[in-house]
């Protein structure tokens, strides 16, 4: 993708578990964006569901030919679910969102524009929520994994918790997987030593349903991937090469 060439066509990947009165109209909200962007597919991974939230989405595909859903036999977490929706996507630029509609598909597009004015290729567009729609427990939460991320890390992105995301596929493919991956993707496409770039965006309440994450659990999983991640970025070394004619 050259400047000023949008990476089109597009896969938009939403990874659920029990959002069966979500899913729906997050259906409804992504498909009115083809006026707007080359939407070629929204994947849906359901991660083990134990609500209908698979039999919704399947009664949706009746109407939405775009729509496919994939199935998790048994819940295996929010990046192995991202992952399955990546290996099964057939574009080469991948957009990601929360089941919960508390991420905006009107902001996509403004995603898609800022990585097609680019100078240089991004590898990554993040979003940053502006304004929280949690309880002030969650954000005091992520205000402080934030800041130690970024400190240990220098990843330089204030909120990597925002599920709202554009990159691209092979270079998602590429990276080392580990369960809690998705909390780390800025540092992780940094690896790359290609652009990373952020966009701050909108974020909603939740309507229906609850958090399927407790602040001590994933605080205390989280340390151990941030210095899994910190590893990482000690052993690796951006290399590169061309073919010769």
């Amino acid at each position: 993708m050259a400047a000023g060439e949008p990476p089109f066509p597009l896969s938009i990947v939403v990874p659920v578990h029990d959002e069966a009165e979500n899913v729906e109209p997050l259906v409804a909200e992504i498909a009115s964006l083809a006026g707007r962007i080359e939407l070629a597919e929204i994947i849906f991974v359901d991660d083990g569901s134990g609500d209908d939230t698979a039999a919704r989405l399947a009664r949706l595909r009746r109407v939405e030919p775009r729509l496919r859903l994939l199935r998790h036999r048994r819940r295996a977490g929010q990046s192995a679910a991202i992952r399955s929706g990546v290996k099964a996507a057939r574009t080469p630029w991948i957009v990601t969102l929360d089941g919960d509609g508390q991420n905006d598909p009107a902001d996509i597009p403004q995603l898609i524009a800022a990585a097609a004015a680019a100078a240089l290729q991004p590898v990554l567009v993040g979003g940053l929520r502006v304004r929280r729609h949690d309880g002030w427990s969650r954000r005091a939460a992520s205000r402080i994994a934030n800041a130690v991320r970024g400190r240990l890390l220098g990843d330089r992105c204030p909120d990597t918790g925002c599920s709202l995301k554009l990159f691209r596929r092979d270079r998602f493919l590429d990276l080392p997987y580990f369960d809690g991956m998705h909390r780390f993707l800025p540092a992780l496409f940094g690896l790359t030593g290609e652009p990373v770039l952020y966009l701050p965006v909108n974020h909603r309440p939740r309507l229906h349903g609850r958090t399927k994450y407790g602040n001590w659990r994933r605080g205390l999983i989280g340390v151990v991937d941030l210095l899994g991640v910190r590893w990482l970025q000690s052993r690796s070394a951006v290399v590169e090469s061309s073919e010769e004619p």
